[in-house]
């Protein structure tokens, strides 16, 4: 049982924030006309945003065996298309 008022939605596994917060980015950007536009601000919010260890995880479950699994497809068409731009490192 939690404590009151305590909020069971969300879970502590790092895996799934990293999932919830980059869905987020992504539906915010779903609703832009034009998808090269949608693709570069969710691309250019992670790299703006997100700290090196943040975009770390997100391509360890991007590569690992999740495989991205529950991320938004906008989401993974960006990372995968802009990943040298999002480098940990840059």
């Amino acid at each position: 049982m939690s404590a009151p008022g305590q909020d069971q939605s969300h879970s502590h596994d790092p895996d799934q924030t990293i999932v919830r917060l980059a869905n987020r980015i992504g539906d915010f950007f779903e609703a832009f006309p034009d998808r090269d536009e949608a693709i570069e601000g969710v691309a250019s919010h992670i790299r703006k945003f997100w700290e090196p260890r943040m975009r770390r995880q997100l391509y360890a479950y991007l590569d690992g065996p999740q495989a991205g699994a529950g991320l938004n497809e906008l989401v993974l068409v960006a990372v995968r298309a802009r990943r040298t731009a999002l480098r940990p490192d840059t």
